[in-house]
């Protein structure tokens, strides 16, 4: 016969309540990630989300990543475009657009130099391609899926790979971007008031 040890009622409290605390703690956890994708995915929109989940391996790895690319951000103090910023890069927005008809290579190449010019004196750095979308996504998560697109067609289009409607999608990219970043004074101030 087998001496099962037998436990005071007070030992059986004190486990059930261990336990408890186990099951409690675990799922705050699981609250705690889903609340962080779901803060992330809005921040950073789906199809942003989805790039950072197949560059990083994993949930952890990915979203530590965005995060990391928002705390970044921060530190950068982006700032919105002067009025006579604005209007210059507006008029030259329309320069570009308009030679769009005599030479669609070039305006998507000037396209994409304006938009850095703009990102430059906005205050993000103008690195390499995926350090500035990696930047801009923070702040722009429904354009940023259409600078990609614009830039990819830009550099088939510097290999001879480009259609005319495919640049003609790409400056289409490059518009929704530019008005996006060169039109939101508002939000910038705002942003800029409560930090």
């Amino acid at each position: 016969v087998m001496n099962m040890p037998v436990l005071s009622t007070t030992e059986i409290t004190l486990i059930i309540s261990l336990a408890v605390i186990v099951v409690a703690g675990i799922a705050g956890l699981l609250v705690l990630r889903k609340r962080r994708t779901e803060r992330l995915r809005t921040q950073f929109g789906g199809a942003e989300y989805a790039r950072a989940l197949v560059e990083g391996g994993s949930r952890r790895h990915a979203e530590a990543r965005l995060e990391g690319r928002a705390e970044r951000v921060e530190a950068l103090h982006i700032r919105p475009l002067a009025p006579g910023d604005r209007a210059r890069f507006a008029e030259s927005w329309r320069r570009v657009e308009g030679r769009f008809v005599d030479g669609p290579g070039g305006a998507v190449t000037e396209a994409d130099q304006l938009l850095r010019d703009v990102m430059s004196t906005r205050g993000y750095p103008v690195t390499e391609f995926e350090q500035r979308a990696a930047d801009v996504s923070v702040d722009h998560p429904l354009v940023i899926e259409n600078y990609r697109r614009a830039h990819e067609i830009a550099l088939r289009q510097t290999r001879g790979q480009a259609s005319t409607e495919d640049l003609r999608q790409a400056m289409i990219h490059y518009r929704t971007l530019f008005e996006d970043l060169s039109g939101e004074p508002e939000l910038a101030h705002a942003r800029a008031a409560s930090a």
